[in-house]
């Protein structure tokens, strides 16, 4: 996984690269009828049902686009909310709050329908022994956010990208030409080039469980589309040898099913891909 100095570096690239694309050479909209000079407060407003996500997020836009804004939270991200709720005030110049709000609104909107959702998965695992993941099915650019979301709803990190965790899928073992050959050349690529990442497998059967069980150094094997019976068979060929998770079209309806047959993580691109934005709004006091 990223360090907290690489993730927080990502963070900055996001809110820079966010406020690049949207105030351009200027909020003209203010500009031309808002003085430089006049301050105002607004509120964070809930207008749905869920788990608020972005406030921590928010402080760092506001602190991005003027030192001197202000943020009074009255609401921690993680928390539970109800329409009606107040997250935070801001106060501070009025043209500094405009050129702010719509990055804080749509980051806070994704960010807080994304805890939410794994939320939802969390309590539903409650009892069992089986985490839930993300993965990199992200919106690009924003990747960092979604993540982050995943983790307020009490979810766990898969790897963020491409660099910080090796993972052998399908199409990576066809073009190597199978199983050993690619985690055998993975082993000695990492060897070759000095690098520390853990090793993920993708297996399609039980058989190709099997052939990964037969090479040492593998972290963890991704028991992919399997139905519950063969998921059930495949956690216990695979015992203490290594770390389990399953994947393939998990849902809200089948997640629990899936944990009660044994393995230590289900990872769900749905968390980031299929979620509606909570409603909010910043409204002037």
């Amino acid at each position: 996984m990223i360090s907290e100095k690489q993730f927080k570096k990502e963070i900055g690239l996001t809110i820079a690269n966010a406020i690049r694309e949207d105030v351009g050479d200027g909020d003209h909209s203010s500009l031309a009828c808002i003085s430089e000079d006049a301050t105002g407060k607004a509120k964070l407003l809930v207008k749905d049902d869920g788990i608020i996500a972005g406030v921590e997020f928010a402080k760092q836009v506001f602190e991005f686009v003027d030192t001197g804004l202000k943020v009074d939270v009255k609401i921690k991200d993680g928390t539970p909310v109800k329409k009606g709720d107040i997250c935070f005030y801001v106060s501070g110049l009025s043209q500094s709050i405009l050129k702010s709000e719509r990055l804080v609104l749509n980051a806070m909107q994704r960010m807080s329908a994304i805890a939410t959702k794994t939320n939802e998965y969390v309590k539903l695992l409650e009892g069992t022994n089986t985490q839930i993941l993300d993965t990199r099915k992200t919106t690009p650019g924003i990747r960092a956010l979604e993540k982050w979301a995943v983790k307020i709803g009490g979810g766990e990190n898969h790897r963020f990208a491409l660099y910080d965790m090796i993972m052998l899928k399908d199409n990576h073992i066809d073009f190597c030409g199978g199983i050993t050959k690619a985690i055998q050349k993975t082993k000695d690529y990492l060897k070759m080039n000095s690098l520390d990442l853990k090793i993920i497998v993708e297996a399609r059967s039980l058989e190709e469980i099997e052939e990964i069980l037969q090479n040492k150094g593998v972290y963890r094997i991704l028991i992919d589309n399997f139905n519950y019976d063969d998921t059930k068979k495949a956690v216990k060929m695979i015992g203490d040898t290594c770390l389990t998770e399953s994947s393939g079209g998990i849902t809200l309806d089948t997640a629990r099913k899936y944990a009660e047959c044994g393995v230590d993580y289900i990872s769900s691109g749905a968390l980031t891909h299929s979620v509606y934005n909570m409603d909010l709004s910043l409204k002037a006091v």
